[in-house]
Parts: C-alpha cells; structure tokens; sequence
C-alpha cells in the first residue's frame, strides 16, 4: 500500500540573539544543525531603536534581549559561514529595518550571494510599535514613508523578500480581543498598501500586495485562534479583492509566520508551558486552509529568563515530532463543513468588520492610532480582572496552585545568564570599528543620506551606500530623528477612572485616609527607565492604581534614570515604580537609586517590576528597592495595598 502524499511542513525557527553577533551565530549555527528550517533575528533594544551601543540610552541593555548590530562587522559576524543565498531570514526589527536590511543585503554581496534571491522577511511594522511594543522612532507618516520605500525596493531588487510582516503578534500580548487582533492588524496592511500604491507601477501592485505578509499569535483557546486564523484568511482574500482589486488568488493568500504565546507563560508550576505551547501550535496547523507558512515557539521557561540551548531545542523537537510523526499533513482541511467553526468564524469576521468601520471613519490606521493604544489598555485590564477575580482560570497561578517542586528549574544552570562581559566587549570592538574606517567616506555616505531624505529619494539606496561605507546604527538612525524628528506614542492610560471599580472600595477607602493623613493626593510615579518598551505591565499597573483613586504619573516608555528622578522632585512623588523586562534592572535601578541619593530624594519608596530572578531581587533589596514584584504577583489589588501601606504616614509613625 502506498503512503500518502504528506504536505510540506511550515518552516521550522527560533528567535533567538543574545551577547555578541559572535555568540548568536554560534547559536544559530548550532539551531541549523538540529534541523530548524529558517532564521529568525532577535535585535537587542539599542539597534531596534536606533542607538549605537555606547549611548547612554543603551547603557545595560546591550545584548539582552537580542543581538546587538551596530555596523557591517557585527552583520558580518552573525552571518558568518552562513550562506544568506540559501537561507530564509526573518529579522524582527522595525523602526530601524531600512538599515539593518542594508546591512543584510551587503553582506550577502560580500558573501557573493545574487541579491535577486535572497529569501525572507522585515517585520517592518511600525503601527504595531505605537500600539504595544514600544521601539518607534519617528512620528507615523515618515515612518509610513519608510515602510513603502523598502517595499517599493524590494519589489525592484529583491523579488523574493517580503518587505513588511504586518504584525498582530504583540497585540495579543497588549490583551487584544480576537475582534481587535484581525481589525488592528488589517487596518495596518491596508494602511500600508494605501501608501504603497503610489510608489509602484500599477501593473505591479498585486504582486506587491502578494508579497505582504503577517506575524500572528495563537493563544490557549485553541478552537477560538484556529477560528481566528481562518477569518484572517477569508477577510484578506475579501479585502485584497474588493479593495485593492488582485484578480489573480495567489496574491491575495494570506501568508503568515506565527510565534504562539508567550503572555500565558507561567513563572508558577512553569512546566505547564510545555502544554500551552503544544495547545497554541495546533491552533496554527490544524487547518490546512489557514495553516501557518512559519513557525516559532518560545521556550517553557521564559517567564524565569533567558532560555538556554536545550529549551529552544525542545520547543523546536516539538514542531518535528508534530510536523515528521503524526499524520497531520496528509490530510485535507478538517475543518471545511464545519457548522461549529463556521459559527465562529462568521462572528469573528463581524466583529472584526465593525472595528475596521470605526477605524476607517477615523481616517485609517495612522489616525486612529490612540484609539487603538485605548482599547488595548482596556481589553487588558478586563483580561487581568478575569484572571483576579477567577473566572478565567489559569492553571497553578489562580487554582491547583499546590504542586511539587519543579526539577526542571533546579540548580544554577536552570536558566541562561547574560554574558556580563558582553557589553564591554561589544563597545570595544565599535571603538575599534569607528577608528580602522574611512572617516571621508563615512560623512560622504551620511550628507547623501540626509539628502535623499530631505528630496524624497527612495531611503534604501543611500542606506545601503551608508552600510558599505561603514556607518553605525546610531549615526544612520540620527540623520532619520534630524528630519522627521522623535515621537511619543500615546499611553493609553486614561487619567479619568475607569467604570470597572467594583471590588476597589476597601483599597479606595484606604487611599483616601492615607492622603489626608499626607495633606495631599497619593501621588505614585510609574515610570520604565531604559529601551525597554514592553509597557504593557506598567499600563496596568498605572491603570489599577488610578482606579483606587491614586493620583498617577506615567508618560510612558523610554526615559533616563535622570528623567525619572526629575520627574519625581516635580511631581512631588509619594512612591516611585519602576517597570523593566529587558533583564537590565539592575544598572537601571542602581542609576534611579544613586540619583534619587544625589537629589536629596531617597525618602521615596521605590518598588521594581519585570522578569526579575530571586538572586537579583535580593540585590535589589540590598539596594534599597522596597518591594520586588514578578509575573507571579497577578493580584494587582495586592500590589496597590502593598504602596498605600508602604506610603502611609501613620505606620511610619507607628514604627
């Protein structure tokens, strides 16, 4: 009997980059080995914001959450001994994308390699970064700008790379709705198109619209997210037909990567991720009609830290044993005829169409952007109170929560540690690399740059003359914030309370007799010091304490220890919460500490949020930090009691 002809598995990739360029081409070396199928570039916070490691803004967060590319030798090196030509690379990088595909595409012609065939994908989506992620740069039109022009250059140049992956990945991750997800995530592809057209010949528009492409997330509610996955697929196709016209469906397939989710990663029982992820997978490969094109799972243990190795090893065992042992690609859609998911998927698609109405009313994506941020923070504080109050369980984190102690997360190698050496060697070798180039060059490379930005010329052309010529990441990034200056996206934390109260009296009660006993308003600063621009934590933080009737003070992401300490002598701060989960809470946190000092200031409390382990909890504590929270502390009603006791003069009194 003959077998039966098996489908082509999805791609197979981790994120990964950490430390050097050197170090992270070791690891994706050592991933390739193991039979992952593609790349998937992890930039650390300086490069995806634009700053060369040694500003001052990149101090203590070089190489933490990703790789750190600050020039054509770093690119050089973490591609070394592998061959651009025969891979299919995608890099997460956004406000700075232009740059580091310049950089990508000269070392594919140092390596040789025809450009024409180079294979991958910029996520190049910069809406999603005002919405949830936080690394934009400029304001959304030049940005919109740059975005076309990488597509508009790919299509000339690069015929099999997708210029933008349009990306509702850290939406999900910010607590949007499945509604939200599709309609925020759309509107932004439509946004993007809108523009685009204007830049290519119309004849070859479709193509175009063919070669955008989506990065989604699939959460535990399995049946939901494959319901989702197919309303993607069929509102694109509608979208691509009705909209922009594409007659021929190959350009109107929705072609999507996925990374399932990493906001229901337990630090509690943390073994349990090992099922959500699997759960998560099969919402993204069950049906063959909206099946993923690529596919990235993080590790079980990514609530704790860095996973090592052997944990992206096991997450990418688990596509293989799913893709290469069960018969699931044998078989045709599953899910066709099914009254059931159809149910669902035609509720979805109208939910999702009544978002994109009131986003199109606005003007599109690009206006409608604060609107968005709001509806996320909301949608985020009704998904925390669920878990709060118990009516979404979460399995070991809000019932079942006795278990036995875990061997997974036992002795000193459990998790990675960042190379603490890193940092310094990684500024060496810039100081070595702005010393060996050619200065003349360099500024040549940089006025025609500038230019091109001023007369509209297409950015990557300069850009990729800039990479050849040896400038950095901060300087390319620098002549782009001179022309289109800087931006602060909108927080979305309303200063009006919210109608959600209930079960806030007794903290509310509180915050009143604690303020009068002060003669003033509690007043709590939420601030994240550094690049890091996870803000959703801090939102809800911020959010919760305005509900219990605490006078807040957030303005988002991206401050300077010394912003936040001036900030705290002017707005007369109580109490002061940091929020970080790059991993650099402790030279940000020491900086905050020692300036507070410096001011006259360190009668402030000051508590600390993010992936924090216990050894650096208790350096932290060492510090002066008065209360250490990680995402095992959900019970945000908790944490509001714990500032209110901490602030409250009569205890101070009492003692």
């Amino acid at each position: 009997m003959s077998q039966p002809q098996k489908d082509r598995p999805w791609l197979f990739r981790t994120y990964a980059g950490h430390s050097t360029a050197s170090a992270s081409n070791a690891l994706y070396r050592g991933n390739l080995a193991k039979g992952q199928t593609g790349l998937s570039v992890a930039f650390d916070l300086p490069t995806q914001t634009g700053y060369d490691s040694d500003h001052i803004l990149a101090r203590g967060e070089v190489g933490k959450v990703g790789v750190p590319v600050s020039h054509l030798g770093d690119m050089r090196a973490l591609f070394n001994d592998i061959p651009l030509e025969q891979m299919n690379t995608s890099m997460t990088i956004n406000a700075t994308a232009p740059w580091l595909l310049s950089l990508y595409i000269a070392v594919a012609e140092e390596q040789g390699a025809d450009v024409k065939a180079l294979q991958g994908t910029v996520q190049n989506d910069i809406i999603k970064e005002y919405l949830s992620r936080g690394t934009y740069i400029c304001p959304p039109e030049p940005s919109l700008r740059m975005i076309t022009d990488v597509a508009a250059y790919t299509r000339e140049h690069l015929p099999k790379w997708n210029p933008m992956n349009v990306c509702s990945y850290h939406l999900q991750e910010a607590g949007a709705t499945p509604e939200e997800e599709l309609a925020f995530a759309l509107a932004t592809a439509t946004a993007v198109l809108d523009d685009l057209r204007g830049k290519v010949p119309a004849e070859n528009f479709p193509e175009m619209v063919g070669r955008i492409s989506f990065f989604v997330n699939a959460g535990i509610r399995f049946v939901t997210e494959l319901c989702k996955m197919r309303a993607f697929v069929e509102l694109w196709d509608e979208i691509c037909a009705t909209r922009y016209g594409v007659e021929d469906a190959k350009y109107r397939r929705f072609r999507y990567g996925v990374q399932v989710n990493s906001l229901g990663l337990t630090e509690q029982q943390p073994e349990n991720n090992v099922y959500r992820i699997l759960l998560e997978t099969l919402a993204v490969t069950l049906s063959k009609n909206a099946r993923a094109r690529a596919v990235q799972l993080p590790a079980w243990n990514e609530a704790l830290g860095l996973p090592r190795p052997w944990d992206q090893q096991w997450s990418l065992r688990m596509q293989q044993i799913l893709a290469y042992e069960t018969d699931l690609l044998e078989f045709d859609d599953l899910f066709d005829g099914n009254p059931a998911i159809d149910r669902k998927v035609s509720a979805l698609k109208e939910g999702a169409r009544a978002e994109l109405a009131q986003i199109d009313g606005m003007g599109g994506a690009v206006n409608a952007i604060a609107y968005m941020k709001g509806r996320l923070v909301e949608s985020n504080v009704a998904r925390i109170a669920g878990i709060e109050n118990g009516t979404t369980t979460v399995v070991g984190v809000n019932k079942w929560t006795t278990g036995e102690p875990s061997p997974l997360t036992a002795g000193e190698d459990a998790i990675m540690v960042a190379d603490k050496d890193a940092e310094a060697d990684q500024l060496r070798r810039l100081t070595q690399w702005k010393r060996d180039r050619d200065g003349a060059a360099v500024v040549a490379a940089l006025s025609a740059l500038a230019e091109a930005v001023k007369d509209g010329t297409n950015i990557m052309i300069p850009s990729i003359a800039c990479a050849r010529a040896g400038v950095t990441t901060g300087e390319w990034s620098d002549v782009i914030r001179a022309a289109f200056g800087q931006y602060r996206a909108p927080t979305g934390v309303s200063k009006n309370p919210s109608n959600r109260t209930e079960g806030l009296d007794e903290l509310r009660e509180q915050v009143d007799l604690v303020s009068h006993a002060l003669g003033r308003r509690l007043k709590f600063l939420v601030g994240k010091p550094g690049l890091d621009g996870h803000s959703n934590g801090a939102e809800q933080i911020a959010a919760r304490a305005r509900d219990c009737g605490i006078d807040i003070a957030y303005e988002g992401i991206r401050l300077t220890p010394q912003e936040i300490v001036d900030a705290a002598a002017k707005d007369e701060a109580h109490v002061i919460g940091l929020s970080i989960l790059s991993g650099s809470h402790i030279p940000l946190i020491g900086d905050v500490i020692t300036k507070l000092k410096e001011a006259g200031l360190s009668h402030i409390p000051v508590i600390a949020g993010g992936i924090i382990p216990e050894d650096d909890a208790g350096r932290l504590r060492d510090m002066g930090v008065a209360a250490v929270y990680t995402p095992k502390d959900f019970e945000l009603n908790k944490i509001m009691a714990d500032i209110i006791t901490l602030v409250d003069p009569r205890k101070l009194a009492a003692e």
